[in-house]
């Protein structure tokens, strides 16, 4: 079984409150995109599960990749063990980019093992699972364009149809990446009166979100004092004809929207120092 797990954008992002848990709320409209993994699981004829992949996760090892952590999971949800199943991973999404790469490989893992051993599990069982790995995992269960509250885990459906037809580009530095734990050490908590949510704005057209306060990606104001390349990334995707542009995530990727397709192609080419996506939305 082969899949491919995608990436995910961030349309306004607001760290409303720290919890007692550590964990922070927050509101932000997911919105999935094309840019994809590849993960292939086949049934083994050995032991357990064995994970294999060529690229380098630094210190992090095959049992603490987020993809075996979901099938550790799984296997705690179920009350058993998995039949054997060898699991091939080739990273395309960027890393450390707030477009969720690690959080989808680890939720179409778990999809794809309830497929493949006919588990039977319902999407919103696959969802409790999967947060148990990351508040984010959930959405890509339903991997739908939504309104995430809570720390991510409470989805209410959005309408996107404001962005049908735009095109959309991705940039990520190569030189740069941003932790969750050090974007979050510096975002500031705003509270956001009742009611009001990234999903109020984006019913607008696209050519009004740039001045929208719910729109605005919080993390930016710690983000890009530190990491000005990143910012750099922002302010050229509105000078190569954005209608609008926002850090996905904690960063370091920057996505911008454009009037076509073929508008976000060209305006690529002026980013050779990242890495780049582009598609219709």
């Amino acid at each position: 079984m082969i899949l491919f797990p995608n990436a995910k954008i961030n349309i306004g992002l607001c760290v409303t409150g720290k919890r007692p848990d550590g964990y922070h709320n927050l509101s932000t409209v997911m919105v999935p995109v094309g840019w994809c993994d590849i993960l292939e699981l086949i049934p083994g004829s050995g032991e357990g599960i064995v994970f294999h992949s060529e690229d380098d996760f630094g210190s992090c090892s095959p049992e603490n990749n987020l993809v075996m952590k979901a099938l550790r999971a799984l296997e705690g949800y179920i009350g058993r063990t998995l039949p054997p199943l060898e699991v091939y991973l080739k990273k395309i999404v960027p890393m450390g980019a707030g477009l969720g790469g690690g959080s989808s490989d680890a939720s179409f893992a778990i999809k794809g093992a309830n497929e493949l051993f006919g588990l039977g599990l319902s999407d919103r069982e696959m969802a409790e699972v999967a947060l148990k790995v990351g508040a984010d995992c959930p959405f890509f269960i339903y991997n739908r364009p939504a309104l995430a509250t809570g720390i991510g885990e409470i989805l209410a459906p959005v309408d996107i149809s404001a962005l049908n037809g735009l095109g959309l580009l991705i940039a990520k530095p190569r030189s740069e990446a941003v932790s969750t734990r050090e974007a979050y050490a510096g975002v500031a908590v705003e509270a956001l009166e009742p009611g009001l949510s990234p999903a109020v704005a984006i019913s607008d057209p696209v050519e009004r979100w740039r001045t929208s306060p719910l729109l605005v990606n919080g993390f930016e104001a710690s983000v890009f004092p530190l990491r000005p390349e990143i910012g750099a990334v922002k302010e050229r995707m509105y000078a190569s004809g954005a209608l609008f542009a926002s850090m996905s995530g904690s960063g370091a990727a920057v996505y911008g929207v454009f009037g076509s397709a073929k508008m976000a192609e060209e305006a690529a080419a002026s980013f050779s120092e990242c890495e780049v996506f582009t598609d219709t939305l």
